[in-house]
């Protein structure tokens, strides 16, 4: 395995990475005031960061997941969930915002996407989810462009 040193963005502008921090605090807060539940929430960040290719970011949210109650079957269904019948359709309305959020240069979030999915969430609940959809993408550009390590786990985590 060949070792590349990196800037970490996190370390070299320190305020600026504090500040996203404390965004994303603020997003999970009014996720939660919106009635996104933790569940639903790690749903869509998992799946925002494997799109992306943030292997760092897929185990922090798998690991919180796990916590709040996806079973190793729900998150290994979250790569295939449009043929996969685990998720209700909530879950599957924030897996179909994730995708448009992270292709969103593509063709932004398209009209019959956002009638869809505001057809399942309140306002409150799309507001909510849009917000950590734009904060877990950030992070994943900068543990991306980082290389932040993911080495193999040894004991009660592998």
């Amino acid at each position: 395995m060949t070792t590349e040193r990196r800037v970490h963005l996190s370390r070299s502008a320190r305020p600026a990475y504090d500040a996203l921090e404390e965004f994303s605090k603020t997003v999970g807060t009014i996720a939660a005031d919106a009635g996104i539940d933790d569940r639903l929430k790690e749903i869509a960040l998992i799946h925002s960061s494997q799109l992306n290719g943030c292997a760092y970011c897929v185990r922090v949210h798998v690991d919180r997941g796990v916590a709040a109650g996806l079973t190793a079957d729900e998150i290994a269904q979250i790569a295939t969930w449009r043929e996969s019948g685990v998720f209700t359709g909530r879950e599957r309305a924030a897996l179909d915002l994730a995708e448009r959020y992270v292709y969103i240069h593509e063709e932004g979030v398209p009209d019959d996407v956002y009638d869809h999915v505001g057809g399942i969430l309140t306002e409150q609940e799309y507001v909510a989810l849009s917000w950590l959809l734009v904060s877990i993408n950030a992070f994943n550009r900068i543990t991306i462009a980082g290389k932040y390590p993911v080495p193999p786990r040894r004991g009660e985590h592998a």
